[in-house]
């Protein structure tokens, strides 16, 4: 039974879901490793769902944009650490695919939440390929 109204919003509880995924890599197949991306993982997959949660809480427009925001941030490092983690060869990159999916979820819908709230749409995303050079740009 949730007690407070950030515990009912669906990205509340994908955020959760991925802190709990982040708690057990941490207590497996990480334990042993000491690289600083582990405590920053820690600590940024936690920020997601505080920001939301405080986000939430908001009574003016801007501040819960704002928070949520901080919340996409926080998630777009988690994927930046996954991603070391995976290039240092600490992760295997189909368990780093788990998590990343949780995380493009997550930043859709916080994103489609601000989109929202502050009446247009953001001007990009983490999951857009608006960034990212297509594959006729490649073979040129």
């Amino acid at each position: 039974m949730a007690l407070f109204d950030h515990e009912r919003l669906d990205v509340y509880q994908a955020a959760i879901a991925f802190v709990g995924w982040i708690g057990e890599l941490l207590d497996g197949p990480l334990a042993t490793c000491r690289l600083s991306a582990i405590k920053h993982l820690d600590a940024a997959s936690q920020s997601i769902a505080n920001n939301i949660a405080e986000g939430n809480g908001k009574r003016s427009l801007p501040d819960r944009c704002r928070f949520l925001d901080i919340a996409v941030g926080s998630a777009l490092e988690c994927a930046a650490c996954i991603d070391g983690l995976v290039a240092r060869r600490r992760l295997e990159a189909a368990i780093a695919h788990d998590g990343k999916v949780i995380l493009a979820r997550i930043v859709s819908m916080l994103c489609r939440m601000v989109e929202r709230l502050a009446g247009k749409p953001r001007s990009s995303t983490s999951t857009s390929r608006s960034t990212s050079t297509s594959d006729e740009d490649r073979a040129r």
